[in-house]
């Protein structure tokens, strides 16, 4: 469904404008994309979330992708065709902003979030490639917890299981005609060096094709606590 107002977002009774409309572009103001972010987590997530200060340059580098603004992310050296990897330690918040962020463009194809990759695991044990297939669509996905799922095993063999999920994808992001291309996106506390030991060379290769990587400071305190 086309929205003649994507700039303007409605919650319960209250009316968010995200920015101005001028002929068919939206010009984007950060400060309000950062009121309704603030607003809609508290919604989502309970009343103790608040946008922190500290996350404000991560969050324009996020809210600029999403908004497919091209000027600055070239600058901020982000590709819009490419998907996310959001990097961070334990309890920054890199989930909960991979669920929030999707709210701030209704107008665009949004992607699903997939539970920590280690129940993708636990499901091909059960029901072996079936599982890798599942995710060789043309769904836009959000994989959680990258890299802390085990190895997977069925029938006694074993199987690098994210590393075939990402090859798959990989080639699906490739795909020859540009409106079939598919994005994926992931979230995980591993740092690149620690992504390679886990998948190899090759997937990591293609990881470094399918993503933009976006990274907390590894120092990023933990808002759970």
């Amino acid at each position: 469904m086309n929205r003649p107002e994507p700039h303007i977002i409605i919650e319960g009774s209250i009316q968010y404008q995200l920015g101005e409309l001028k002929g068919n572009q939206i010009i984007y103001d950060f400060d309000k994309m950062l009121v309704y972010l603030n607003a809609k987590g508290k919604l989502l997530f309970g009343s103790n979330f608040k946008v922190f200060e500290e996350d404000r340059d991560i969050l324009f580098k996020l809210c600029n992708y999403f908004i497919k603004d091209v000027a600055n992310c070239q600058k901020l050296g982000i590709d819009i065709n490419k998907g996310i990897l959001l990097t961070g330690p334990v309890g920054c918040g890199k989930t909960s902003l991979m669920k929030l962020l999707r709210h701030m463009v209704p107008h665009q194809k949004s992607y699903k979030i997939i539970p920590p990759t280690r129940n993708i695991a636990f499901g091909f044990n059960h029901i072996g490639y079936k599982t890798i297939e599942d995710y060789g669509d043309g769904h836009y996905f959000c994989f959680d917890d990258l890299g802390v799922e085990p190895m997977g095993r069925h029938y006694g063999k074993d199987c690098n299981v994210m590393g075939e999920i990402l090859l798959s994808r990989y080639d699906l992001f490739c795909h020859p005609e540009r409106s079939r291309r598919v994005k994926t996106h992931a979230t995980t506390n591993l740092n690149a060096q620690e992504l390679e030991e886990r998948y190899g060379n090759r997937v990591r290769s293609r990881m470094r094709q399918l993503f933009n990587l976006v990274a907390f400071d590894k120092e990023c305190m933990d808002k759970r606590k």
